[in-house]
């Protein structure tokens, strides 16, 4: 959908990398009211082409330089392999705009602290896509959850699989740290679900590097919040959240749909998903508006920052020591 725009008051933004992730981004972004998609670059050219005319981006450019000058962006989202994060996102630094990097920012711990430090050596504003966060679903339960002053017990499970992640393609690297590139998306809802600071991870069945299985974990807030991960590494599992309170439960699964229970019922109460997760990739178009906001110099606490980010890649290492 297109919308009118006011060349001064638009909000230019660029996008770095030409792959399915940055054309879901263009789609979100381009329904976004008083927004210009000013200008791409790809290491790959003929990819950024193929997308800049899809989308009518105006720039194709061949370095973040170029695109900088070219586009002078307020806003940059970049969408690279983990493995290109660090040095993409150390170039983004130099300039002025507002950062929105895909996750995960680092394919390690090490490599999210030393983007993170370079961030803050720049005085950057930076944020993480961790678009589950804006899911409807989940929305909807954290708004419900507000209004209740009550004890939470968040259980997340979580499956991954390390051969068909190496038969899709993924660097051996990354695979080695799946739970970085991929867990994410689920471990993320501990923090988010669970109030307070972590402080505790205490391993029920512990990780196995060299012969990756059952993962569980008790994660205590000081709250008094309680959450469990379950993770099943190289056999069948499903990803689901959920969250118990003492008069309502919450479950997400699949993670986009959202029912509650309430006490003294059997009944499971469903809760409609917004049409944005629908004509979007989950999460997306939600996320677009924040950062569009962010990159205005709003106040945007539901838009994740890159010290968010790195927070939940230190529980990752927690759980998977």
């Amino acid at each position: 959908m297109s919308h009118p725009t006011d060349a001064r008051t638009a909000c230019r933004v660029s996008f770095i990398g030409a792959g399915s992730m940055t054309r879901e981004h263009l789609r979100a972004f381009s329904d976004v009211p008083q927004v210009v998609l000013a200008g791409l670059h790809s290491r790959t050219r003929s990819r950024a082409e193929a997308l800049a005319s899809e989308f009518s981006v105006p720039h194709v450019c061949d370095s973040i330089d170029e695109l900088h000058d070219q586009t002078r962006a307020d806003l940059v989202v970049v969408s690279v392999p983990e493995l290109s994060a660090n040095a993409v996102a150390r170039q983004c630094f130099a300039f002025p705009w507002t950062v929105l990097i895909e996750k995960p920012a680092g394919y390690d711990l090490a490599d999210a602290e030393a983007i993170a430090s370079e961030a803050h050596r720049h005085h950057r504003r930076v944020f993480v896509a961790l678009n589950r966060r804006h899911y409807s679903s989940t929305q909807a339960a954290l708004t419900d959850l507000a209004t209740r002053d009550e004890p939470r017990y968040v259980r997340v499970q979580d499956q991954q699989d390390q051969a068909a992640a190496l038969a899709a393609g993924q660097p051996e690297p990354v695979v080695r740290n799946w739970m970085y590139a991929n867990s994410i998306h689920t471990i993320d809802y501990l923090r988010l679900l669970g109030r307070g600071t972590v402080t505790a991870v205490r391993p029920v069945v512990r990780w196995t590097p060299g012969k990756p299985g059952i993962v569980v974990s008790e994660i205590a807030f000081d709250s008094g919040d309680v959450g469990i991960y379950e993770g099943v590494w190289n056999g069948p599992g499903p990803w689901a959240v959920t969250v118990s309170t003492p008069s309502r439960r919450w479950e997400m699964r699949p993670l986009e749909q959202a029912v509650f229970q309430n006490r003294g019922e059997r009944t499971l109460h469903s809760v409609d998903i917004h049409s944005w997760d629908k004509t979007f990739k989950a999460g997306f178009r939600r996320q677009a508006e924040l950062a569009v906001n962010a990159a205005r110099g709003a106040a945007t606490p539901w838009l994740p920052t890159i010290d968010d980010g790195l927070q939940t890649m230190r529980l990752i290492a927690k759980i998977f020591e």
